[in-house]
């Protein structure tokens, strides 16, 4: 995702119909293996990357979508175009002829429920933590158009829409099992712990693709993936370890979007102490990792979002690997009261990532080599969120939650209020400053934008010593010599089934 083409998207304003890609002649069923199964496939928790690659935008449409294949910038999807008011409000007319798959039409009152249901304190819907900050109110204008208006005003919250899943009018403000959408396809069968099944669907209001039937089948051992695709019994995995990317014929690398971090609680002691912070960062040797258990060509983390993101700050230098100060600054912390032996829990989550466990077992020692106490603790992904998101458990000691945070938007907007913000859903800290920056970068535009998320990039990582950042990872994926697909910035969070084209 270039930068150029965010900023193009947000000078337009204004985005009109998009043009679809000429079908390929084949056409059939395909497997898709995952590293791990969905816990739900509600749409409101699609931007949670083990839900969003299965029914985001397959199952689960939006208003609008962000091109990263073509950089093409915001495009259209359940909206033909949009417009900004001269209150600074949002206006998006509505697509006509659509149905959802349960054969009802829609229309602006299931947009509005949509939004209003993310909202709503009757679920724990992921995507309301990306409206942080602000108050965001949709107003119906008539059956095919609606307004968005937010306080502060959001230059760019037709991007922000690319992460509201549409769901019927009808559907419950409580968690649904069985997804409802506008998509190209439907969930025909889902057999927890064995597959997930989406078939194509004939009504669906837009081009149809050439997958007629995507099964979704979960192996946590990159290896047994990469076999898979290789042995026939199974198409593509978005995901395999670098180690089994032999074949030039199938197997792809590609920029990822995750970044790979310790998330820190500020709250709870020794975390509290900024020296301590700094010492579990001088602690952890990153470069070994790369060309080891990391992509050599992945990146060393000084931010939460990847470099290609609008405000990046080159400027900020990935700690060192110094033991001995780490060390030193441990010594210091402890003269001055601080329990800096009190045992530190590591929570992180089974089969997130290739070589996961490995890698986690290796920061475990480093940390334990200058001094730490640390207990490393692996979980499935609804636990671990339980430790990642608030309400955190008041009864908790100190906590280290091991994560990777996707951001394929090309905003830090998508990732600055939850992660930083005091009310942040996932914000270990509180910090006037940082929300101060927040609040001004997120309404600002042009350069003073770029500039504000690039000053609080450098606070956070220099002053606040918020996280342990560790990675910008790059993905590897094998795809069958049947298909045709290349991965993108957004495969690890989002695969859609229509962008596979068959041989």
């Amino acid at each position: 995702m270039k930068r150029t083409a965010i900023s193009c998207a947000l000078a337009l304003g204004t985005i009109m119909t998009s043009a679809f890609t000429p079908a390929y002649a084949g056409s059939g069923p395909i497997k898709v293996v995952l590293a791990e199964e969905a816990d739900l496939l509600e749409p409101c928790m699609a931007t949670r990357s083990n839900i969003g690659r299965i029914i985001m935008e397959n199952v689960s449409e939006t208003l609008t979508e962000l091109d990263v294949r073509s950089n093409k910038g915001v495009m259209p999807r359940l909206a033909e175009k949009w417009e900004q008011n001269a209150d600074g409000s949002w206006r998006f007319h509505l697509r006509q002829g659509v149905k959802f798959s349960d054969g009802s039409g829609f229309d602006a009152k299931d947009v509005k429920h949509s939004f209003d249901r993310i909202m709503s304190d009757k679920n724990a819907c992921e995507s309301r933590r990306y409206f942080g900050g602000m108050k965001v109110t949709p107003s119906i204008v008539d059956d095919y158009t609606i307004d968005f208006k937010a306080d502060p005003v959001q230059p760019i919250l037709p991007l922000l829409m690319t992460l509201v899943t549409i769901v019927p009018e009808e559907t419950p403000l409580e968690f649904i099992r069985e997804p409802v959408g506008t998509g190209p396809y439907k969930l025909t069968n889902w057999t927890p712990g064995q597959q997930i099944v989406l078939s194509g669907r004939d009504d669906y209001w837009g081009t149809k693709p050439e997958v007629t039937q995507a099964t979704y089948l979960f192996r946590a051992d990159p290896a047994v993936r990469a076999a898979m695709v290789q042995a026939g019994e199974a198409d593509l995995s978005p995901s395999i370890s670098q180690l089994d990317a032999t074949n030039p014929k199938t197997d792809f690398s590609y920029l990822d979007s995750e970044t790979v971090y310790l998330r820190l609680d500020h709250n709870i002691a020794p975390l509290n102490d900024v020296r301590v912070r700094r010492a579990l960062n001088l602690a952890i040797d990153r470069q070994a990792f790369l060309g080891t258990l990391v992509p050599e060509s992945a990146v060393l983390a000084t931010a939460i979002v990847p470099p290609t993101t609008l405000g990046w700050n080159k400027d900020v230098k990935v700690f060192p690997f110094d033991p001995d100060g780490a060390k030193k600054l441990l010594e210091q912390a402890k003269a001055d009261g601080v329990k800096v032996d009190t045992p530190i829990t590591v929570i992180a989550r089974s089969a997130n990532f290739p070589n996961v466990t490995e890698i986690m077992e290796a920061i475990q020692q480093q940390l334990q080599d200058v001094g730490f106490k640390v207990d490393l603790n692996f979980v499935e992904v609804a636990e671990h969120e339980r430790y990642y998101s608030k309400p955190f458990a008041k009864d908790r000691g100190p906590q280290i939650v091991a994560a990777m945070h996707d951001n394929s938007k090309g905003d830090p907007s998508f990732s600055m209020f939850f992660k930083y913000a005091s009310e942040g859903t996932q914000s270990g800290f509180s910090d006037p400053k940082v929300d101060d920056l927040i609040k001004r970068a997120s309404a600002a535009v042009g350069d003073e934008r770029a500039n504000l998320w690039s000053e609080l990039i450098a606070y956070l990582h220099d002053d606040v010593v918020a996280d342990v950042l560790l990675f910008h990872m790059v993905g590897f994926a094998r795809v069958s010599e049947r298909l045709d697909f290349k991965p993108t910035i957004a495969t690890n969070s989002m695969l859609q089934l229509s962008e596979i084209k068959i041989k």
